[in-house]
């Protein structure tokens, strides 16, 4: 069975805002609790390495084991857009697992890490987020998870009202080898032997 992308729809501003997102509504959309987000988020921290702009999306197991992931960047300063978002999430997904539409109930979960710049508040750009991974999760056979965001403050669980301070939007900058002091303060680490640098280099995928 093979599916492809639906054209995108008309892109006036009130058909985009129609794919966005409001917190009440992701809140009331029954999405189900990760038993362990702090685990989630510092494990696809390490693997991934996201700095702004970049979105980790992941595939847990009924356990929250992690059975695939891949990140990709957003690229240009167009409008948020749910429709762009799911189909660049729907891309990530069929790269990485076969889909479940066979199932007649979901048994993996997706959920989307994203870092960006700015306050940790809910924004439009997140409400499209949270329109494309929903959608992207129905078209491939998943429960729709978590929309997590990384930020300066640090990351956040949206609509379960969880986070923590580390790790953050910056953290990338300390785990490539330089300590982050302030916004103009930073100071070259010794390099590790990990080579943490090659993971600029591609975007990861297991």
């Amino acid at each position: 069975m093979t599916f492809g992308f639906a054209p995108s729809p008309a892109a006036d501003p009130a058909s985009r805002l129609g794919r966005i997102l409001q917190p009440a509504e992701w809140a009331a959309a029954g999405i189900p609790l990760l038993r362990n987000p702090r685990e989630v988020v510092t494990g696809l921290h390490s693997r991934h390495l996201p700095s702004p702009s970049t979105a980790v999306v992941a595939v847990l197991d009924p356990d929250e084991r992690l059975t695939a992931s891949a990140s990709f960047v957003r690229h240009g300063a167009a409008a948020a857009d749910g429709w762009e978002f799911r189909n660049a999430l729907l891309a990530q997904l069929r790269r990485v697992i076969p889909h479940d539409l066979r199932r007649r109930t979901p048994i993996r979960t997706a959920v989307l890490l994203y870092c960006r710049e700015g306050e940790s508040r809910w924004t439009e750009e997140d409400g499209a987020w949270m329109w494309g991974l929903r959608d992207a999760c129905t078209l491939h056979g998943l429960r729709c998870g978590a929309y997590i965001t990384l930020t300066r403050d640090g990351w956040q669980v949206f609509g379960e009202g969880r986070g923590g301070r580390r790790p953050h939007s910056a953290s990338l900058r300390t785990a490539l080898g330089v300590a982050v002091k302030g916004d103009d303060d930073a100071k070259a680490l010794p390099r590790s032997r990990s080579g943490a640098r090659q993971a600029l280099s591609h975007s990861a995928a297991v």
